[in-house]
Protein backbone atom coordinates (compact mmCIF):
# COMPACT_ATOMS: atom_id res chain seq x y z
CA UNK A 1 0.00 0.00 0.00
CA UNK A 2 1.37 3.25 -0.73
CA UNK A 3 -0.30 7.13 0.21
CA UNK A 4 0.43 8.15 -3.29
CA UNK A 5 -0.99 7.68 -6.43
CA UNK A 6 0.00 9.08 -9.66
CA UNK A 7 -3.33 9.06 -12.05
CA UNK A 8 -1.99 8.66 -15.66
CA UNK A 9 -4.69 10.72 -17.71
CA UNK A 10 -5.26 13.45 -15.30
CA UNK A 11 -0.95 13.50 -14.56
CA UNK A 12 -1.29 14.60 -11.36
CA UNK A 13 0.04 13.21 -7.80
CA UNK A 14 -2.69 12.19 -5.26
CA UNK A 15 -2.04 12.16 -1.57
CA UNK A 16 -4.52 10.16 0.14
CA UNK A 17 -3.62 11.66 3.41
CA UNK A 18 -5.04 15.02 2.37
CA UNK A 19 -9.25 15.45 2.55
CA UNK A 20 -8.81 17.11 -0.92
CA UNK A 21 -5.76 14.96 -2.28
CA UNK A 22 -3.79 17.82 -2.11
CA UNK A 23 -5.72 19.72 -4.98
CA UNK A 24 -8.06 22.27 -3.76
CA UNK A 25 -9.17 23.21 -7.09
CA UNK A 26 -10.47 20.01 -8.56
CA UNK A 27 -13.97 19.62 -6.13
CA UNK A 28 -14.95 16.05 -4.88
CA UNK A 29 -11.89 14.72 -6.80
CA UNK A 30 -11.58 11.67 -4.56
CA UNK A 31 -15.11 10.42 -4.76
CA UNK A 32 -14.52 10.92 -8.68
CA UNK A 33 -11.22 9.04 -9.14
CA UNK A 34 -13.13 6.19 -6.27
CA UNK A 35 -16.47 5.87 -8.42
CA UNK A 36 -14.42 5.60 -11.44
CA UNK A 37 -12.06 2.71 -10.22
CA UNK A 38 -14.84 1.04 -8.71
CA UNK A 39 -16.71 0.90 -12.13
CA UNK A 40 -13.62 -0.35 -13.62
CA UNK A 41 -13.15 -3.08 -11.94
CA UNK A 42 -17.02 -4.62 -12.08
CA UNK A 43 -16.51 -4.15 -15.84
CA UNK A 44 -13.76 -6.44 -15.08
CA UNK A 45 -10.46 -4.31 -16.67
CA UNK A 46 -7.22 -5.35 -15.37
CA UNK A 47 -5.52 -2.99 -12.72
CA UNK A 48 -2.83 -2.66 -15.08
CA UNK A 49 -5.03 -1.24 -17.76
CA UNK A 50 -6.63 1.79 -14.99
CA UNK A 51 -5.53 4.95 -14.68
CA UNK A 52 -3.79 4.68 -11.34
CA UNK A 53 0.10 3.80 -10.24
CA UNK A 54 2.14 4.45 -7.24
CA UNK A 55 3.25 7.93 -6.94
CA UNK A 56 5.86 7.04 -4.24
CA UNK A 57 8.85 4.67 -4.03
CA UNK A 58 8.44 2.91 -7.61
CA UNK A 59 7.93 5.86 -9.16
CA UNK A 60 11.16 7.40 -7.62
CA UNK A 61 13.08 4.19 -8.97
CA UNK A 62 11.20 4.57 -12.62
CA UNK A 63 9.04 0.99 -12.03
CA UNK A 64 5.32 1.37 -13.16
CA UNK A 65 3.49 -0.17 -10.39
CA UNK A 66 -0.57 -0.53 -11.23
CA UNK A 67 -2.78 -0.14 -8.05
CA UNK A 68 -6.24 0.29 -7.01
CA UNK A 69 -8.41 2.25 -4.20
CA UNK A 70 -10.26 0.83 -1.44
CA UNK A 71 -12.09 1.63 1.47
CA UNK A 72 -10.53 -0.17 4.92
CA UNK A 73 -12.53 0.80 7.64
CA UNK A 74 -13.10 4.65 6.60
CA UNK A 75 -9.71 4.44 5.42
CA UNK A 76 -8.29 5.31 2.59
CA UNK A 77 -5.93 3.17 0.42
CA UNK A 78 -4.01 2.03 -2.46
CA UNK A 79 -2.93 -1.10 -3.52
CA UNK A 80 -0.08 -2.67 -5.38
CA UNK A 81 -1.07 -5.13 -8.30
CA UNK A 82 1.67 -6.95 -7.82
CA UNK A 83 3.42 -8.41 -4.28
CA UNK A 84 7.11 -7.60 -5.58
CA UNK A 85 5.54 -3.82 -5.79
CA UNK A 86 4.13 -3.99 -2.52
CA UNK A 87 7.71 -4.99 -1.07
CA UNK A 88 9.66 -2.21 -2.45
CA UNK A 89 7.76 -0.15 -0.03
CA UNK A 90 7.79 -2.07 2.79
CA UNK A 91 11.59 -3.32 2.73
CA UNK A 92 13.45 -2.09 5.95
CA UNK A 93 16.30 0.62 5.48
CA UNK A 94 19.63 -1.02 6.21
CA UNK A 95 21.61 -0.32 9.31
CA UNK A 96 24.70 0.73 6.70
CA UNK A 97 21.94 3.24 5.07
CA UNK A 98 20.87 4.28 8.57
CA UNK A 99 24.51 5.08 9.61
CA UNK A 100 25.07 7.25 6.52
CA UNK A 101 22.28 9.14 7.16
CA UNK A 102 23.47 9.46 10.73
CA UNK A 103 27.04 10.81 9.79
CA UNK A 104 26.09 13.41 6.68
CA UNK A 105 23.80 15.22 9.53
CA UNK A 106 26.23 15.30 12.14
CA UNK A 107 28.91 16.37 9.89
CA UNK A 108 27.12 19.02 8.19
CA UNK A 109 26.29 20.08 11.65
CA UNK A 110 29.95 19.87 12.68
CA UNK A 111 30.07 22.20 10.14
CA UNK A 112 27.44 24.82 11.13
CA UNK A 113 24.88 23.50 8.69
CA UNK A 114 21.43 22.26 9.65
CA UNK A 115 19.96 19.21 7.85
CA UNK A 116 17.13 16.72 8.00
CA UNK A 117 16.36 12.97 6.07
CA UNK A 118 13.96 11.26 4.21
CA UNK A 119 12.69 14.87 2.90
CA UNK A 120 10.02 15.01 0.54
CA UNK A 121 10.31 18.89 -1.79
CA UNK A 122 6.82 20.30 -3.19
CA UNK A 123 7.35 20.39 -7.16
CA UNK A 124 4.44 21.45 -8.64
CA UNK A 125 2.15 19.11 -8.11
CA UNK A 126 4.77 16.09 -7.80
CA UNK A 127 7.43 15.91 -4.84
CA UNK A 128 11.45 15.10 -4.67
CA UNK A 129 12.57 12.65 -1.68
CA UNK A 130 16.02 13.23 -1.00
CA UNK A 131 17.81 10.53 1.69
CA UNK A 132 19.20 13.46 3.39
CA UNK A 133 19.06 17.25 2.42
CA UNK A 134 21.71 19.43 3.82
CA UNK A 135 21.27 23.55 4.02
CA UNK A 136 24.14 24.67 2.78
CA UNK A 137 25.34 28.87 2.35
CA UNK A 138 24.17 31.26 0.43
CA UNK A 139 20.58 29.31 -0.35
CA UNK A 140 22.70 25.98 -1.45
CA UNK A 141 21.16 22.72 -1.25
CA UNK A 142 22.94 19.17 -1.23
CA UNK A 143 20.83 16.14 -1.44
CA UNK A 144 22.55 13.16 -0.60
CA UNK A 145 21.43 9.93 -2.10
CA UNK A 146 22.82 6.83 -0.86
CA UNK A 147 22.68 3.64 -2.83
CA UNK A 148 24.44 0.55 -1.01
CA UNK A 149 25.27 -2.70 -1.87
CA UNK A 150 21.71 -3.99 -0.45
CA UNK A 151 19.68 -2.30 -3.12
CA UNK A 152 18.47 -4.07 -5.67
CA UNK A 153 20.01 -3.25 -9.38
CA UNK A 154 16.61 -2.15 -10.37
CA UNK A 155 16.92 1.00 -7.24
CA UNK A 156 19.03 2.54 -10.53
CA UNK A 157 16.67 3.16 -12.84
CA UNK A 158 15.78 6.95 -13.30
CA UNK A 159 18.89 8.00 -11.45
CA UNK A 160 19.78 10.51 -14.11
CA UNK A 161 15.82 12.09 -14.26
CA UNK A 162 15.39 11.80 -10.46
CA UNK A 163 18.97 14.26 -10.24
CA UNK A 164 17.87 16.32 -13.26
CA UNK A 165 14.96 16.74 -11.14
CA UNK A 166 16.57 17.76 -8.11
CA UNK A 167 19.22 20.15 -9.82
CA UNK A 168 16.25 21.77 -11.93
CA UNK A 169 14.20 22.68 -8.75
CA UNK A 170 17.44 23.95 -6.64
CA UNK A 171 18.86 20.75 -5.23
CA UNK A 172 22.74 19.60 -6.07
CA UNK A 173 22.58 16.02 -6.17
CA UNK A 174 25.47 13.80 -4.70
CA UNK A 175 24.74 10.21 -4.83
CA UNK A 176 26.94 7.88 -2.59
CA UNK A 177 27.53 4.07 -2.77
CA UNK A 178 30.15 1.42 -2.11
CA UNK A 179 30.01 -0.50 -5.70
CA UNK A 180 32.54 0.26 -8.01
CA UNK A 181 29.75 -0.52 -10.75
CA UNK A 182 27.30 2.06 -9.29
CA UNK A 183 30.62 4.71 -9.53
CA UNK A 184 31.43 4.02 -12.97
CA UNK A 185 28.54 5.62 -14.30
CA UNK A 186 28.03 8.87 -15.86
CA UNK A 187 24.47 9.54 -14.87
CA UNK A 188 24.92 11.80 -11.84
CA UNK A 189 27.86 13.01 -9.90
CA UNK A 190 28.68 9.45 -7.84
CA UNK A 191 31.04 9.13 -5.16
CA UNK A 192 32.09 5.92 -3.56
CA UNK A 193 34.00 4.41 -0.37
CA UNK A 194 34.78 1.48 0.52
CA UNK A 195 32.29 -1.23 1.64
CA UNK A 196 32.11 -0.73 5.55
CA UNK A 197 29.88 -2.46 7.89
CA UNK A 198 27.25 -0.04 10.46
CA UNK A 199 29.57 0.57 13.38
CA UNK A 200 32.54 2.06 11.39
CA UNK A 201 29.94 4.49 9.12
CA UNK A 202 28.55 5.62 12.18
CA UNK A 203 31.64 5.89 14.67
CA UNK A 204 33.92 8.95 14.78
CA UNK A 205 36.95 8.56 12.42
CA UNK A 206 38.18 8.47 9.27
CA UNK A 207 35.87 7.61 6.24
CA UNK A 208 37.48 7.96 2.82
CA UNK A 209 35.73 8.94 -0.55
CA UNK A 210 38.08 6.51 -2.90
CA UNK A 211 36.52 7.90 -6.10
CA UNK A 212 34.26 10.53 -7.23
CA UNK A 213 36.55 13.66 -6.52
CA UNK A 214 39.62 15.00 -8.64
CA UNK A 215 42.10 17.24 -8.98
CA UNK A 216 42.69 19.14 -12.27
CA UNK A 217 46.05 19.30 -13.34
CA UNK A 218 46.63 22.29 -16.11
CA UNK A 219 49.41 22.34 -18.39
CA UNK A 220 50.89 23.34 -21.26
CA UNK A 221 50.91 21.08 -24.99
CA UNK A 222 54.11 21.65 -25.83
CA UNK A 223 57.20 19.26 -26.12
CA UNK A 224 57.56 19.11 -22.22
CA UNK A 225 54.31 18.23 -21.39
CA UNK A 226 53.92 15.10 -19.70
CA UNK A 227 50.12 14.30 -20.95
CA UNK A 228 49.41 13.09 -24.55
CA UNK A 229 47.58 16.39 -26.55
CA UNK A 230 43.33 15.40 -26.20
CA UNK A 231 43.26 16.49 -29.37
CA UNK A 232 45.07 13.67 -31.18
CA UNK A 233 48.11 16.06 -32.65
CA UNK A 234 51.53 15.83 -31.37
CA UNK A 235 51.81 19.25 -30.05
CA UNK A 236 48.62 22.17 -30.26
CA UNK A 237 50.40 24.72 -27.68
CA UNK A 238 46.86 25.59 -25.81
CA UNK A 239 46.82 24.58 -22.15
CA UNK A 240 44.78 21.84 -20.92
CA UNK A 241 43.50 20.02 -17.97
CA UNK A 242 43.99 16.76 -16.58
CA UNK A 243 41.83 14.88 -13.87
CA UNK A 244 44.09 12.94 -11.11
CA UNK A 245 42.32 10.89 -8.97
CA UNK A 246 42.46 12.22 -4.93
CA UNK A 247 41.05 10.63 -1.94
CA UNK A 248 38.77 12.84 0.19
CA UNK A 249 37.45 12.56 3.52
CA UNK A 250 33.84 12.21 3.86
CA UNK A 251 32.93 14.29 6.10
CA UNK A 252 34.68 17.06 4.69
CA UNK A 253 33.45 16.20 1.74
CA UNK A 254 29.54 16.90 3.62
CA UNK A 255 30.91 20.13 4.76
CA UNK A 256 32.60 21.79 1.49
CA UNK A 257 29.70 20.68 -0.58
CA UNK A 258 27.88 23.13 1.43
CA UNK A 259 29.86 25.63 1.99
CA UNK A 260 30.85 25.64 -2.42
CA UNK A 261 34.48 25.15 -1.92
CA UNK A 262 33.75 21.51 -3.75
CA UNK A 263 31.17 21.68 -6.69
CA UNK A 264 30.43 19.33 -8.89
CA UNK A 265 31.17 19.81 -12.79
CA UNK A 266 31.07 18.50 -16.25
CA UNK A 267 34.50 17.06 -17.74
CA UNK A 268 34.33 16.24 -21.31
CA UNK A 269 37.48 13.79 -22.82
CA UNK A 270 36.82 12.93 -26.39
CA UNK A 271 32.98 12.38 -26.69
CA UNK A 272 32.37 11.51 -23.18
CA UNK A 273 31.16 13.32 -20.41
CA UNK A 274 32.55 12.64 -17.12
CA UNK A 275 30.91 14.11 -13.82
CA UNK A 276 33.24 14.72 -10.87
CA UNK A 277 33.53 16.54 -7.74
CA UNK A 278 36.29 19.10 -7.91
CA UNK A 279 37.45 22.24 -5.83
CA UNK A 280 35.61 25.45 -6.60
CA UNK A 281 39.14 26.94 -7.22
CA UNK A 282 39.77 24.06 -10.14
CA UNK A 283 36.67 24.55 -11.39
CA UNK A 284 37.13 28.65 -11.61
CA UNK A 285 40.50 27.64 -13.35
CA UNK A 286 38.59 25.14 -15.92
CA UNK A 287 36.29 28.04 -16.38
CA UNK A 288 38.92 30.33 -17.46
CA UNK A 289 40.22 27.62 -19.90
CA UNK A 290 37.48 26.48 -21.53
CA UNK A 291 36.31 30.37 -22.21
CA UNK A 292 39.30 31.06 -24.25
CA UNK A 293 38.75 33.91 -26.55
CA UNK A 294 39.81 30.95 -29.55
CA UNK A 295 35.83 30.35 -29.60
CA UNK A 296 34.41 31.83 -32.50
CA UNK A 297 31.24 33.92 -32.79
CA UNK A 298 28.39 32.20 -34.50
CA UNK A 299 27.39 32.85 -37.85
CA UNK A 300 25.05 35.09 -37.95
CA UNK A 301 27.16 37.51 -36.19
CA UNK A 302 29.57 37.71 -38.44
CA UNK A 303 27.38 38.31 -41.76
CA UNK A 304 26.70 42.03 -42.30
CA UNK A 305 23.84 43.75 -42.08
CA UNK A 306 23.83 44.27 -45.74
CA UNK A 307 23.95 40.85 -46.95
CA UNK A 308 27.23 41.30 -48.74
CA UNK A 309 29.24 38.37 -49.28
CA UNK A 310 31.90 36.87 -47.13
CA UNK A 311 34.07 35.70 -49.90
CA UNK A 312 37.09 37.60 -50.97
CA UNK A 313 36.83 40.26 -52.80
CA UNK A 314 37.85 39.80 -56.53
CA UNK A 315 39.60 43.43 -56.79
CA UNK A 316 42.77 43.59 -57.44
CA UNK A 317 45.59 46.54 -56.61
CA UNK A 318 47.29 47.02 -59.97
CA UNK A 319 50.78 47.46 -59.61
CA UNK A 320 51.68 47.46 -56.16
CA UNK A 321 54.78 45.52 -54.83
CA UNK A 322 55.16 42.30 -53.23
CA UNK A 323 55.61 44.24 -49.46
CA UNK A 324 53.67 46.49 -48.44
CA UNK A 325 55.07 50.27 -48.01
CA UNK A 326 55.99 51.04 -44.22
CA UNK A 327 53.77 52.65 -42.04
CA UNK A 328 54.62 56.55 -41.61
CA UNK A 329 54.74 57.56 -37.89
CA UNK A 330 51.89 58.67 -36.05
CA UNK A 331 49.29 57.04 -39.06
CA UNK A 332 46.29 55.05 -37.82
CA UNK A 333 46.78 51.56 -39.07
CA UNK A 334 42.95 50.79 -39.63
CA UNK A 335 40.59 53.23 -41.30
CA UNK A 336 36.56 53.01 -40.92
CA UNK A 337 36.48 53.12 -44.90
CA UNK A 338 38.86 52.31 -47.63
CA UNK A 339 40.98 55.04 -48.75
CA UNK A 340 39.74 57.09 -51.88
CA UNK A 341 42.42 58.07 -54.47
CA UNK A 342 43.25 61.65 -55.21
CA UNK A 343 40.52 63.89 -57.58
CA UNK A 344 42.17 64.00 -61.18
CA UNK A 345 43.16 67.25 -62.88
CA UNK A 346 41.20 68.53 -65.44
CA UNK A 347 42.74 67.82 -68.49
CA UNK A 348 42.96 64.13 -67.98
CA UNK A 349 41.17 62.93 -70.73
CA UNK A 350 39.20 59.70 -68.77
CA UNK A 351 39.71 58.58 -65.09
CA UNK A 352 41.23 55.84 -64.39
CA UNK A 353 39.10 52.56 -62.93
CA UNK A 354 38.88 52.93 -58.80
CA UNK A 355 41.25 50.29 -57.77
CA UNK A 356 41.36 48.90 -54.06
CA UNK A 357 44.02 50.53 -51.79
CA UNK A 358 46.43 48.32 -50.21
CA UNK A 359 47.20 48.65 -46.21
CA UNK A 360 49.86 48.75 -44.54
CA UNK A 361 50.50 45.37 -42.66
CA UNK A 362 53.01 43.22 -41.85
CA UNK A 363 55.21 41.89 -44.30
CA UNK A 364 54.46 37.95 -43.79
CA UNK A 365 50.65 37.62 -43.13
CA UNK A 366 49.61 40.99 -44.95
CA UNK A 367 47.51 41.51 -41.76
CA UNK A 368 47.67 44.82 -40.30
CA UNK A 369 50.67 44.96 -37.34
CA UNK A 370 47.99 46.60 -35.22
CA UNK A 371 45.83 43.25 -34.91
CA UNK A 372 49.05 41.15 -34.29
CA UNK A 373 49.95 43.52 -31.43
CA UNK A 374 46.45 43.04 -29.97
CA UNK A 375 46.59 39.40 -30.53
CA UNK A 376 49.37 38.97 -28.52
CA UNK A 377 48.52 41.34 -25.80
CA UNK A 378 45.68 39.23 -25.38
CA UNK A 379 47.56 35.78 -25.61
CA UNK A 380 50.26 37.22 -23.01
CA UNK A 381 47.26 38.21 -20.61
CA UNK A 382 45.41 35.26 -20.59
CA UNK A 383 48.73 32.98 -20.54
CA UNK A 384 49.64 34.92 -17.14
CA UNK A 385 45.64 34.29 -15.88
CA UNK A 386 46.95 30.46 -16.02
CA UNK A 387 49.44 30.96 -14.11
CA UNK A 388 47.86 32.92 -11.13
CA UNK A 389 46.62 30.87 -8.08
CA UNK A 390 45.59 33.72 -5.56
CA UNK A 391 41.78 34.38 -5.85
CA UNK A 392 41.74 38.23 -6.10
CA UNK A 393 44.80 38.66 -8.42
CA UNK A 394 42.78 36.04 -11.06
CA UNK A 395 39.74 38.05 -10.51
CA UNK A 396 41.74 41.16 -11.79
CA UNK A 397 44.09 39.45 -14.20
CA UNK A 398 40.66 37.96 -15.46
CA UNK A 399 39.55 41.86 -16.33
CA UNK A 400 42.26 42.85 -18.04
CA UNK A 401 42.14 39.66 -20.82
CA UNK A 402 38.61 39.78 -21.32
CA UNK A 403 39.59 43.74 -22.24
CA UNK A 404 42.31 42.54 -24.36
CA UNK A 405 40.35 39.61 -26.05
CA UNK A 406 37.14 42.30 -27.03
CA UNK A 407 39.94 44.91 -27.94
CA UNK A 408 41.64 41.93 -30.51
CA UNK A 409 38.06 40.85 -31.75
CA UNK A 410 36.81 44.35 -32.66
CA UNK A 411 39.86 45.15 -34.37
CA UNK A 412 39.44 41.76 -36.49
CA UNK A 413 35.53 42.47 -37.06
CA UNK A 414 36.43 46.15 -38.16
CA UNK A 415 38.98 45.17 -40.14
CA UNK A 416 37.18 42.46 -42.13
CA UNK A 417 34.28 44.44 -43.07
CA UNK A 418 36.56 47.37 -44.34
CA UNK A 419 37.91 44.57 -47.01
CA UNK A 420 35.20 42.88 -47.57
CA UNK A 421 36.97 39.77 -46.02
CA UNK A 422 35.50 36.42 -44.45
CA UNK A 423 36.02 37.21 -40.68
CA UNK A 424 36.75 33.19 -39.62
CA UNK A 425 39.43 33.39 -41.85
CA UNK A 426 41.12 36.56 -40.95
CA UNK A 427 41.10 35.31 -37.19
CA UNK A 428 42.09 31.92 -38.22
CA UNK A 429 44.85 33.11 -40.20
CA UNK A 430 46.27 35.90 -37.38
CA UNK A 431 46.19 33.18 -34.20
CA UNK A 432 48.19 30.73 -36.46
CA UNK A 433 50.69 33.73 -37.40
CA UNK A 434 50.94 34.96 -33.59
CA UNK A 435 50.95 31.27 -31.75
CA UNK A 436 52.83 29.07 -34.02
CA UNK A 437 55.01 31.39 -36.29
CA UNK A 438 56.23 33.98 -34.14
CA UNK A 439 56.70 31.64 -31.12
Amino acid sequence: MANVVWHKQLRILLDLTRDDLDHPELPDLWETVYKTDRFYGRLGVPVSERDLQCGGVCRDMGVEAPMHLRMRGGRREAVHERREDEERHTAPMSDEHKAYQERILRAAEEGGFSGDSEVRTRVGRSWIQTDTLVEGADGRRIGWEVQLSTIDESGLRGVRARAAKAAKNGITPAWHTDRAAYAQRNDTHWTRSDHLPAYVIARTGDLRIVSGFRVLDFWHCDSRALYRCPHGVRRCGKAHATPKPRDVLFDDMVRQTAAGTIVPIQFRAGSTVHRYWVTSADRDRLDDLDSDDTRLPSERESTSATGTSRNRPTCRPADVPPTAPAVLPGAPLLTALPLQPPAPATETVSPAPQQCTPEAADSTTGLPTELITLQQAADAAHLKLQHLHDHHERDLQRQVWRNAAEAAQAAVTLYARTKRLNRYEVEARLRYHVRHTLQ
